[in-house]
């Protein structure tokens, strides 16, 4: 298996950042500044939680796409354009479940579903608290996640899970780097 390896100058590969509803979310454009730094063309796109927690104005303006958060009418063009690569961060547990039972309810994991349809490249980074993180079906989503191909980053070793209530605590410490990393890494697939 092959790296993702980010873009030459002259043609940008195009990364879809997605968002799920986490104060983490609320933090993303600092995930979208490294990619663009590396030479991805990055497209931003939220859950309808995700989106509470989000800059959308803003951050249409750094990435020059608009931020996406529901289906588009069929009669209407995407206005996006098709993704090499996906990072799903913060992944919540509500994201990660329903992803694994392939239930497609919003345009991110609409999005996520097909994506591993067609063999693009999956980076998950779940954040949640260290209660929620113990529910045997979280656990097995996870796995499922990973047997499908999907480069899962969890467990103290990648961030450390803090106790219900106290995430916003740590939140200037994300290691919003590592998802990067994990694209260019040998063990994440391409297509």
């Amino acid at each position: 298996m092959n790296a993702v390896v980010p873009p030459a100058r002259d043609r940008r590969q195009v990364l879809y950042v997605i968002v799920c509803g986490s104060p983490l979310a609320g933090r993303v454009g600092r995930l979208v500044e490294l990619a663009q730094r590396d030479g991805w063309d990055v497209c931003l796109v939220a859950t309808p939680d995700g989106a509470k927690f989000v800059d959308a104005p803003a951050l249409a303006r750094l990435t020059g796409h608009p931020v996406r958060t529901s289906y588009k009418q069929p009669q209407d063009p995407d206005v996006l354009p098709p993704a090499d690569a996906m990072v799903v961060c913060p992944a919540t547990v509500n994201t990660v479940n329903k992803w694994a039972a392939g239930i497609t309810d919003t345009l991110a994991l609409g999005l996520l579903v097909e994506a591993q349809g067609l063999g693009v490249p999956i980076v998950a980074v779940p954040f949640t608290n260290n209660a929620m993180a113990t529910h045997p079906a979280f656990r097995a989503a996870l796995d499922r996640l990973r047997e499908w191909g999907v480069t899962v980053l969890f467990g103290d070793d990648v961030y450390p899970l803090h106790a219900p209530g106290t995430g916003e605590r740590y939140l200037h410490t994300f290691p919003w780097q590592l998802a990067l990393d994990a694209l260019s890494a040998p063990a994440c697939p391409t297509r």
